[in-house]
C-alpha cells in the first residue's frame, strides 16, 4: 500500500459521497443537556501526547481551528454510512506495524503514506478523510484511551446528537464510547484542536500505538 493508493481510496471515497442528495450540506445539532449524559465526560485542559505535538511541529497547519465550531453533528443516515464507509476502508488499506517497527522509534504520529501505520495514524488518515467529505472539525476528535490491555491506543472520537461515537483500527463497526469498554484519557478540545482535556481515566501511558 503506497501514498498513491491512499490518495486513490480518498478520491474513490469522496466521489462515492457525492451521490448521496445533499450530502456537502450537513446539518448540525447543539449540544444540549437532553443527551449530554450519552457524551464523554471532560475534565479539564492537559497536556497534549508527545508525539502529537511533534506532529504540530512537522504540520503546524493540521493544528489549527479551522471552519465553524459545531457542538455536534446530526446524524442522519448517510452520515452513520460515511463513517462506516471510512472506517472500514482505512482498516483494510493500511497495513497495521508499531512505530518502532516502521520508524525504529516508539511514538511518531504522522499520516499513513507508507500504506503502513499504527493507531494514530489510522486516526490522522479517517479525520483527513471525513474533513475533506463536509465534516466540521470540531466533531472529528482524535482521542487517547487505555485499551482492554491496558495499553495506550488513539481512536478518533465523532461528536453527535445521538452520543460520542468511535472509530477505531481494532474494530470495523462503530460503537458508542460506553460500548468499546475502553478507559478513556483525554481527547482534542473541540475549540482548539492544539488544546486537550482531560477524559477521566488518570493514568496516562507514556506511549501511544504500542500494539498497533
Amino acid at each position: 500500500m503506497t501514498k498513491r493508493f491512499l490518495q486513490i481510496l480518498l478520491t474513490s471515497l469522496l466521489l462515492t459521497a457525492s451521490s448521496y442528495a445533499g450530502a456537502q450540506e450537513l446539518r448540525f445539532a447543539s449540544l444540549t443537556a437532553a443527551f449530554a449524559p450519552r457524551h464523554l465526560p471532560e475534565g479539564g485542559a492537559t497536556i497534549a501526547p508527545r508525539g502529537y505535538v511533534r506532529f504540530c511541529q512537522q504540520l503546524p497547519e493540521e493544528c489549527v481551528p479551522s471552519g465553524n465550531i459545531v457542538a455536534a453533528i446530526r446524524l442522519e443516515p448517510e452520515h452513520r454510512a460515511q463513517l462506516e464507509r471510512i472506517n472500514y476502508a482505512f482498516n483494510v488499506a493500511i497495513e497495521p506495524v508499531t512505530d518502532l517497527e516502521q520508524y525504529g522509534e516508539t511514538d511518531r504520529w504522522t499520516y499513513a503514506d507508507s500504506g503502513k501505520g499504527d493507531c494514530e495514524d489510522y486516526v490522522l488518515e479517517k479525520r483527513r478523510a471525513l474533513i475533506q467529505l463536509g465534516w466540521p472539525a470540531s466533531v472529528l476528535l482524535i482521542t487517547v484511551v487505555r485499551d482492554h490491555n491496558g495499553d495506550g491506543h488513539a481512536v478518533l472520537t465523532v461528536v453527535t446528537d445521538q452520543g460520542d461515537l468511535i472509530l477505531d483500527n481494532q474494530e470495523d463497526r462503530i460503537l458508542s464510547w460506553k460500548e468499546t469498554g475502553y478507559r478513556f484519557v483525554k481527547r482534542q478540545s473541540r475549540l482548539d484542536p492544539s488544546s486537550w482535556v482531560s477524559l477521566g481515566e488518570r493514568i496516562v501511558p507514556q506511549v501511544v500505538g504500542s500494539r498497533r
